[in-house]
């Protein structure tokens, strides 16, 4: 089963997140991660024991504890195995730096938290698109190969 690592450390984004994946018939686990230590002891696999390699998606809060987004996205990006996983920024940052700097790092997705319910669950879509887009990339990759 694919996986989507999740790094949040608000409980009630956790679960609404939780709820969109289930709105929209994501079929994923989910690994959460509440702080920047954790993302990192997983990135580097050591939190990641049992689970698929690399996962499938990476959503990332900018404002963790610890280490945040802007920190831990470089490191993932710089991961041979991670070039190509999708990673959305979900934050509550609208600041256009913050936006900006998310991109030069190598953010698949920038969005804002939303601020209703329906917004939030919507947000369900933004991830099977890209889970979709990144099989079908993989399915290619596959076919490529010698």
């Amino acid at each position: 089963m694919r996986e989507i690592l999740l790094a949040e450390d608000n409980p009630a984004d956790v679960y609404l997140l939780r709820e969109a994946l289930l709105e929209h018939s994501v079929n994923c686990a989910v690994r959460v991660a509440a702080d920047g230590k954790d993302v990192l002891a997983i990135l580097s696999q050591e939190g990641w024991p049992g689970g698929t390699w690399p996962p499938a998606l990476i959503i990332l809060d900018l404002n963790l504890p610890l280490h945040d987004g802007i920190e831990i996205l470089p490191r993932v990006r710089a991961m041979d195995q991670m070039t190509d996983v999708p990673v959305v920024v979900l934050t509550s940052s609208d600041s256009p730096r913050d936006r900006r700097v998310a991109h030069q790092l190598g953010a698949t997705r920038y969005v804002r938290k939303p601020s209703s319910l329906q917004q939030f669950l919507d947000l369900g879509a933004v991830f099977k698109d890209l889970l979709a887009q990144s099989a079908g990339d993989s399915a290619r990759d596959r076919k490529n190969l010698p």
